[in-house]
Parts: structure tokens; sequence; C-alpha cells
């Protein structure tokens, strides 16, 4: 069986993108935190299931919460790079994302005392805007990213991106994983987060199955707040994204473990390297993005 990238990206349910124009970020302090009891959540359902996965981590979360940190690495998965503060790559230039990027990994290796190697840009932020974001993730030293969603979206998305992974910067080891999408209804859809709680259970499970069958692995995503249906609501955010957020969470652990027991997973790291070697076997199948 082919080995997907099961991946969580670890923030707070007052740091997404759909609450932004609402809640600033002066406020976030001031806020009931849940992201540490959430992720332990987390953690428990990846020992129930035998899986190992990755933690996309802002560097705001690792500075307050440390041990959680700790805890991941010590179970044998993999804490990667989720920028600082969740701040859109598209809304940066390339210093400020060098010294953004540069600012989470200090603190995540000060955290778990291991190499960060890996980064997801925040809302799947690395797109046709930011030709400039995978060179500077490349001469940063990082192994992989799993930035880009090749679909189109209010929010996020690089349609025309490709849907396996491949290395975006001429010259260099960087390979991108595009996290998975599936048909449904006549649109391009990720498979993993908010589209994973709406959409039937055979949606994503076909997409992945797909993947499989060609060879290649799949890369799914969620967050630890999708596994909270006691959070605080936030009544003056856009109807979409009241919508979006709270759909279905308390339905989101049932269905994560229907799929840990449906596939194999393992960490991005190790599923990027695999894809590497791949690569350096048949270069031809290489794309430029």
């Amino acid at each position: 069986m082919v080995a997907n990238a099961l991946s969580v990206d670890v923030e707070d349910w007052f740091q997404v993108g759909a609450f932004e124009t609402v809640i600033a970020r002066d406020d976030w302090a001031a806020l009931e935190h849940r992201v540490e009891a959430n992720t332990d959540r987390v953690l428990a359902l990846f020992g129930e299931g035998g899986v190992k996965a990755t933690f996309f981590t802002l560097g705001w979360v690792a500075e307050r919460y440390p041990a959680l940190m700790r805890r991941i690495a010590d179970a044998g998965h993999e804490v990667a790079s989720h920028g600082w503060d969740h701040q859109r790559v598209f809304t940066m230039g390339p210093e400020q994302f060098r010294a953004d990027i540069g600012r989470a990994r200090a603190v995540l290796e000060d955290a778990t005392g291991q190499k960060v190697s890996g980064y997801r840009a925040p809302s799947f932020s690395i797109d046709v805007r930011t030709p400039w974001a995978h060179q500077v993730l490349a001469e940063e030293g990082y192994a992989y990213s799993s930035s880009v969603a090749p679909i189109g979206h209010d929010h996020y998305g690089w349609a025309d991106a490709p849907r396996r992974a491949y290395r975006p910067v001429a010259g260099s080891d960087l390979i991108e994983l595009p996290v998975t999408t599936a048909r449904f209804l006549g649109r391009e859809v990720t498979t993993g987060g908010g589209f994973f709680r709406l959409l039937p259970g055979s949606v994503v499970q076909g997409a992945i199955r797909a993947m499989n069958k060609g060879g290649q692995p799949a890369v799914f995503y969620f967050h630890p707040w999708e596994v909270d249906p006691g959070q605080p609501r936030v009544d003056n955010a856009p109807f979409k994204s009241k919508l979006r957020h709270y759909s279905r969470l308390g339905a989101m652990a049932g269905k994560l473990r229907t799929l840990f027991a449906a596939h194999r997973w393992d960490r991005t790291d190790r599923v990027a390297a695999a894809e590497a070697a791949l690569l350096d076997r048949a270069p031809a199948l290489e794309v430029a993005a």
C-alpha cells in the first residue's frame, strides 16, 4: 500500500483565516486557549489508530506550549512549521517571509530539540502571487513544502499547480507536496479540513484510492479545533465563514477513525523523501511550477 501523508495544522480556534477580519491578533492572548487540549485529543486519536503524522505548528503556539511540542515529538510524530502567526504568504514580501519562517523554526526546534525540515503556508497561501516563496524555502534549507492547494477558492488556491509531488525550484532538492483534491458536483475541492467534514466520506476515500492506484500518495490535513464541538462561537463572523468553521464538528473524530483504518498513513517528511527518491530516478516526471 502507498503511504499517504497525514498532517495536522496546529492553530487555535481564533487563528483561522475565516475569522481574520473579526478577531484581531492583538486580542489573541486574552481569548480562551483550547489548542493544547485539542491537540492532545488528536494525539490520542493517532495513538488509537496506530498512525504517525506531521504537526505543522504555528510558532505562536509552540512558544506558549513547548511541553506540547515535546509530547508530539516524543510520540514519534514530526513537528514542522506553519509560520509564526498565520499570516498569509501573499501578504508578505520575500524578506518578511524569511523572517517569519526563521522565527517560527527557531522556537519549534528549541521546543523539540529536533530539526524542522518541512513547511506549510497558512491557508495554502503559496500561489501564483508568490513565485519567490519556494525559492526562499530552498535557500533556508527546507527539504519540503506542503503549501499548495491546486483548486480555485475564494480564500486560497492555485488552480493550475501540479497535483503530484514536484520540485518548484530549478537546481534545488526542495519538494512541494500539494494537498490532495477531489471532484465533487463539477468542482475541484480539497479533501481535508472543512471539505472533509462536509463531504460524503466516499468522495474523500475515492480521491485517496485514485491517487494510490496511480502509485501516488495522498496528502490529507485537518486542524485540532475540528475535533472540538464545544469551542466558542464567533457570532459576528460572516455567515459563510461560520458555516465552514462549525459544521459537523461533532462528526469529525468518527470520520477520522474510519479514514485512518482505510489507508496507510505516515509522516509528511517520510512521504516527501520517498517522492524525492522517485523524482531522482525519473527526472523527466518533474514539473516546474
